[in-house]
């Protein structure tokens, strides 16, 4: 009988790697299962508040700062993890990201309507965090002076999963960010399940 984790392309991307996570991470990236809570949208200030609006608008997120109620349902394929968000039940932003190469040398991308970002994995104390090593917009490469500084974590605290989302870009403040504590809502789901 075919183990549980065969065919999960987190596990075969981290390898020995994946028991450094935090054990409910590794739950919930061994299952899947869905995410919820509230969340704080932040906002640049002046220019960089404009462009946050106009960044959050074509994700598909709210346009306003402040409290939002986020769901995450999170599963994966064979060869693919899916992170979908809802945002106040009414913004959705979907995401699927692609493993390449095997931790800590590899990456995965993240497609996200037109935006495709290499991101690389530091595993820091059990919590998975997120660094930006490429980007396209529209199939067009963003030189890395252009790329947006970005903050992407998921840790756990106190037993709930501690999340955080940040894009500044060269000479502005913060555009746009979001995160906050989410519960587990939904028990672990198999794939095909």
């Amino acid at each position: 009988m075919p183990s549980k984790d065969e065919g999960n392309p987190i596990i075969a991307w981290f390898g020995d790697a994946f028991g450094a996570l935090h054990p409910q991470l590794q739950e919930l990236h061994r299952h899947g299962g869905t995410l919820e809570g509230e969340v704080t949208l932040r906002l640049g200030k002046g220019l960089a508040g404009l462009i946050g609006q106009r960044l959050a608008r074509q994700l598909g997120l709210p346009e306003n700062a402040g409290t939002h109620r986020l769901r995450v349902d999170i599963h994966h394929d064979a060869g693919t993890l899916h992170w979908n968000r809802c945002f106040d039940g009414t913004h959705w932003l979907k995401s699927s990201f692609s493993p390449y190469g095997t931790w800590p040398d590899g990456h995965w991308t993240e497609t996200t309507g037109p935006v495709r970002m290499a991101l690389r994995v530091d595993v820091l104390e059990g919590g998975w965090h997120w660094r930006v090593c490429g980007m396209r917009i529209g199939g067009i490469p963003i030189p890395l002076w252009l790329m947006p500084r970005s903050t992407a974590y998921k840790t756990i605290k106190d037993g709930k999963y501690r999340f955080e989302v940040g894009f500044a870009f060269p000479r502005l403040e913060e555009v746009l960010g979001y995160g906050g504590l989410l519960l587990a809502t939904s028990p672990p789901r198999y794939p095909g399940s």
